[in-house]
Order: C-alpha cells, then sequence, then structure tokens
C-alpha cells in the first residue's frame, strides 16, 4: 500500500490492534529530517497517519514546512 493509499483511509475503518500506542514512538532528534521521517513510520509500523492515545485513534496530517509543532501550539494559543 503506497503512503497515498494509507492517507486515504478513514479512521472509522483502522483496525485499533494494528495501531501502534503514542508511547512505543519516539523521535530522535539526532537524526536528519528525512531519517526522522523514516523512523517514524517504522516505528509506527508502517503507516505514519494512524496512532492511538489511550483508545482514541489519532488521524495525523503532514504539511512540508519546517516549522515545529511546539511553534504551531504557540502560535495556536495566542489566538484564543
Amino acid at each position: 500500500m503506497s503512503l497515498d493509499d494509507m492517507r486515504k483511509i478513514d479512521v472509522r475503518d483502522i483496525d485499533p490492534c494494528s495501531v501502534v500506542d503514542h508511547r512505543e514512538v519516539s523521535v530522535k532528534t539526532e537524526l536528519s529530517k528525512v531519517e526522522r521521517m523514516w523512523d517514524t513510520i517504522h516505528q509506527m509500523g508502517g503507516n505514519p497517519y494512524f496512532i492511538k492515545v489511550g483508545k482514541v485513534i489519532l488521524k495525523m496530517s503532514y504539511t512540508d514546512t519546517d516549522i515545529s509543532i511546539n511553534k504551531r501550539w504557540e502560535d495556536y494559543l495566542r489566538t484564543i
């Protein structure tokens, strides 16, 4: 299955047993951006679009940017 095919999967169609818990994934900051991407995909069982937090399955989306998630949260929190 291609990454594009994985991205198109509806979260309601995902088998919860096939999704990795977020506590099992760690970002290795010493790796390059591309190496981090592939390492994360590997840790997530091959599908980088779904992760489990407790009993909840989250569907992820990505953008090609150098802005960190922390910066995005900071910007968001300033708007509320």
